[in-house]
């Protein structure tokens, strides 16, 4: 059982580093992770079920700059293990998933809260020209401790058991899950105004305002606005090039 939980515990860790080191490859898909760790474990079949069942209860969930849903990779390993681990179906495998989510949903929140202030460290190093010291903070502190928050918790719920997880789960205090979701709304706020430090300029001002009130006052939704602002760009970048290109010249005007 220890090799198991080493070895599903850096799978965790693989795809955990996929969308944040590596590139994104899509290895942190609960199909895709569900059948690593079916190869894994020598149940590829059940692998595959678990995740084509978590794969579809994770469609809605999309994760945005810095917000943090339901962390359902770290629930599909530790979910798809359980199954094929107590040889148990993959309705009993969802029933696990959800706990393990919501611990890695709160164990994100905490991880970013961390790495926002590791930032502000690494700028001033960067003030004060050390910067091999801003480049550990980005490329090693900060892997590092995304390795951890995967490997220690999967190594403990494959080792000791996914009751432990649920245990740890319904133990955290209220206090702390009430702050952790206040961090959760606070931080994409934060991402957007990274964003819009680098971003904005006073020709843009009028085109955030546009945006925040056509959002809060038609009752379009997201993918509306969007949608309406992309038609916008087009009918302006037309305008533009029409505008700013020389015209040919008339022949009847040589006559």
């Amino acid at each position: 059982m220890l090799i198991r939980s080493i070895v599903l515990g850096l799978i965790g860790v693989f795809c955990i580093l996929d969308s944040r080191l590596l590139g994104r490859l899509n290895f942190e898909r609960p199909l895709i992770v569900s059948t690593l760790v079916g190869l894994a474990l020598g149940d590829l079949e059940k692998g595959l079920i678990v995740g084509a069942s978590l794969e579809l209860m994770s469609l809605g969930l999309v994760n945005i700059g810095a917000a943090a849903p339901p962390d359902m990779n770290m629930a599909s390993i530790i979910a798809t293990s359980f199954a094929i681990l107590s040889n148990a179906n993959a309705e009993a495998a969802l029933t696990i998933a959800i706990p393990i989510s919501v611990l890695g949903q709160m164990l994100g929140i905490l991880m970013r809260t961390i790495l926002s202030n590791l930032t502000h460290a690494a700028d001033k190093f960067i003030e004060q020209g050390k910067f091999n010291q801003a480049r550990r903070i980005h490329i090693f502190y900060g892997t590092g401790l995304y390795a951890l928050m995967y490997f220690i918790p999967i190594f403990m719920a494959i080792y000791f058991g996914t009751n432990l997880v649920t245990q740890v789960v319904e133990a955290i205090p209220q206090w702390l899950t009430d702050g952790l979701t206040v961090a959760s709304k606070i931080l994409p706020a934060y991402g957007f105004a990274l964003l819009l430090q680098t971003m904005l300029t006073k020709k843009m001002v009028a085109f955030l305002f546009l945006g925040f009130l056509i959002t809060a006052y038609s009752g379009l939704s997201v993918t509306g606005v969007a949608a309406f602002a992309c038609i916008v760009a087009f009918v302006m970048v037309q305008v533009g090039n029409r505008v700013g290109k020389p015209q040919d010249p008339d022949p009847l005007d040589d006559l």
